[in-house]
């Protein structure tokens, strides 16, 4: 667990080889670029609206999480990226995000630039077909948590204990602009 260790310098890890570059819009129709998210660590976190238990229960943990840090919420970002661009436009993600907390970013884009960002995070996602022509995702379902310069530093597992979640993330916000 490379967040529970500490180091002599108190800063936090940085790993190279995940994470990059990437051009998406945002739920609002506002184009972005990892760029806009510096200066703040972030959370990234891949899913589709159209999920029936992992992406639900991973945004109403971010959810409670970011209540429970109060205003020291506000020093992070917290970013939704869909697997599924086919059915998730800005409008989508704008709706199905008024459900939880108003700081979480939903992006789209086209299939290419999700599988693009996909391969930078190296995250994993496929379209699993239903009966009757519908789909489903198979997707990552853990969150990338990246310090204020875009650096990956750690990773929070789906129902991690809520203890271990709190642990990162506050060592996130108070290390991450070092």
């Amino acid at each position: 667990m490379i967040w529970l260790a500490t180091r002599k310098d108190d800063k936090l890890p940085a790993m190279t080889g995940i994470g990059g570059p990437f051009t998406l819009v945002d739920h609002r129709g506002k184009s972005v670029t990892e760029q806009d998210y510096l200066g703040k660590p972030t959370l990234t976190f891949f899913g589709f609206t159209h999920c029936p238990d992992v992406c639900p229960t991973t945004l109403f943990e971010l959810t409670t999480r970011l209540k429970e840090l109060g205003p020291d919420a506000d020093r992070l970002n917290v970013v939704f990226i869909t697997v599924d661009p086919e059915r998730d436009t800005p409008q989508q993600l704008a709706l199905y995000l008024s459900s939880f907390d108003a700081r979480i970013t939903g992006l789209s884009g086209t299939p290419k630039k999700i599988s693009d960002a996909m391969t930078g995070y190296r995250a994993y996602a496929r379209k699993v077909p239903l009966e009757g022509g519908d789909y489903t995702m198979d997707h990552t379902a853990t969150i990338y948590m990246m310090n204020s310069k875009g650096q990956f530093t750690g990773l929070m597992n789906y129902q991690e204990p809520e203890m271990t979640a709190r642990v990162k993330l506050r060592r996130l916000i108070d290390l991450g602009a070092k």
